[in-house]
C-alpha cells in the first residue's frame, strides 16, 4: 500500500486531502467549509463510501434522509445510493472519506476541479462527464 503524505486538491473553497489511492481504497480527509454544499446530488455505480467525523458537523442526505456526523461518527453509503454533502454550521467540517474498491480517485477530482475554478460558472455537461467517465452518475 502506498500512503500519501499530504496530497491535496482544491474544489473552489473544498479541499481533499490524499491518505491512500490504491486499487482496493481510496482515502482522503475531505474539508468542508461552514455553509457549503458539494457535490451535486449523485450515486456511485461500482463503489461504497464510508464517512468518518473527525471535527465539525457534516450533513450527509442520503436516499433523502438526512444525518448530521460529528467527531466519531461515521455512515456507510452503499454503492447505487443517491446522497450529498452539506455543511450548514458555522465550523467547518472534517471528515475521513474512503471510497472501497479505489475505483474513484484522485484524477477524478483533479479534472473536477479545472472545471470548477475556472473563471465563471462551472460547465455542467463538463461536469456530467467528468463524473460519468469516473464511475458517478448524477441523480
Amino acid at each position: 500500500m502506498e500512503a500519501i503524505a499530504d496530497d491535496i486538491v482544491k474544489i473552489g473553497d473544498l479541499e481533499l486531502h490524499f491518505r491512500l489511492e490504491e486499487p482496493g481504497a481510496t482515502v482522503f480527509e475531505f474539508v468542508v467549509p461552514a455553509q457549503a454544499r458539494v457535490p451535486a446530488p449523485h450515486y456511485h455505480a461500482e463503489a461504497d463510501e464510508l464517512i468518518y467525523g473527525l471535527s465539525g458537523r457534516l450533513t450527509v442526505t442520503m436516499a433523502g434522509q438526512k444525518t448530521e456526523i460529528g467527531p466519531g461518527e461515521a455512515i456507510f453509503i452503499p454503492r447505487g445510493t443517491v446522497h450529498h454533502h452539506e455543511n450548514h454550521h458555522a465550523e467547518t467540517a472534517r471528515v475521513l472519506t474512503s471510497i472501497t474498491p479505489g475505483t474513484i480517485r484522485r484524477a477524478y477530482f483533479e479534472e473536477l476541479a479545472e472545471v470548477v475554478n475556472a473563471h465563471g460558472r462551472p460547465d455542467a455537461e463538463k461536469v456530467k462527464a467528468i463524473m460519468a467517465r469516473h464511475g458517478l452518475i448524477g441523480a
